[in-house]
């Protein structure tokens, strides 16, 4: 439900500036950027499309959508916000905060769209949710929220579990940020041990499995997207966790993809 809607929201938004610009160029370019790869990206790809159609505009007809699918590779962020700025896109339109933040910094007024994990207002990106202000819109998708509640689902799977070990992303700085934040306060309430592990690349993934299985981890919490070769690293790392030591973690969940 909420990447329909973050879709539609986008669809929907697009029509403002579009509509605004129509005389600067034959055919409006929308910027999408998502952290995903092209794989996980076919789905809200499609979905955002659709929304474009449901207000009148059809890709290749009246609207160009300019699609730019990181897989993870957050650093090239400030460059792809850059150039779309010196081309003067009509839309930016993003699914994930740190391109939210480097729209933002990048110009004050091409309109942004955007899908956030974190509250927008503390995040800078907007005034306030009722008045975002600006050149930027968007919704939030509560992620950061929630942490410290998906911590006390687990604590209830697996109730014995003591030692637990959080699994971020530190390429994307505002989720790692909120896990560091909110998870340590959560454990503690649930007297919890708490070991965060940093991983953004196939080789830090593996690493960090090995740590967990030298520290002897009960469980594992894992609050970041991989991108598709660390998904790939992340289910071999978890099969040969599994065949080292069973944990609750390895029987009882999905890897993350």
């Amino acid at each position: 439900m909420e990447r329909r809607a973050f879709m539609a929201l986008l669809g929907g938004a697009a029509t403002w500036p579009l509509t605004a610009r129509a005389q600067q160029a034959a055919i409006p370019i929308v910027g999408f950027v998502t952290g995903r790869s092209t794989e996980a990206s076919a789905r809200p790809a499609a979905a955002f499309r659709k929304g474009l159609n449901e207000t009148g505009y059809v890709e290749g007809q009246n609207v160009m959508v300019e699609y730019h699918l990181l897989d993870g590779q957050y650093d090239r962020v400030p460059a792809v916000m850059a150039d779309f700025v010196r081309r003067r896109v009509a839309v930016i339109a993003t699914s994930f905060t740190a391109a939210a933040l480097a729209a933002k910094a990048a110009t004050t007024t091409t309109p942004i769209v955007f899908g956030v994990v974190e509250d927008p207002v503390k995040l800078g990106l907007v005034t306030s949710l009722a008045r975002p202000g600006g050149n930027v819109t968007g919704i939030n998708f509560f992620v950061a929220e929630v942490m410290a509640k998906r911590l006390g689902l687990l604590h209830d799977l697996v109730p014995k579990a003591v030692r637990i070990a959080v699994l971020v992303n530190p390429a994307n700085p505002p989720i790692a940020e909120a896990t560091l934040r909110e998870i340590p306060e959560a454990a503690r309430g649930l007297g919890l041990q708490i070991s965060v592990l940093k991983a953004s690349t196939p080789r830090e993934i593996e690493a960090a499995f090995a740590t967990l299985v030298r520290d002897r981890a009960d469980a594992l919490l894992c609050l970041t997207r991989s991108s598709s070769a660390g998904a790939s690293n992340l289910r071999r790392s978890r099969r040969a966790m599994e065949f080292r030591r069973p944990i609750p973690f390895a029987r009882k969940s999905k890897p993350v993809g």
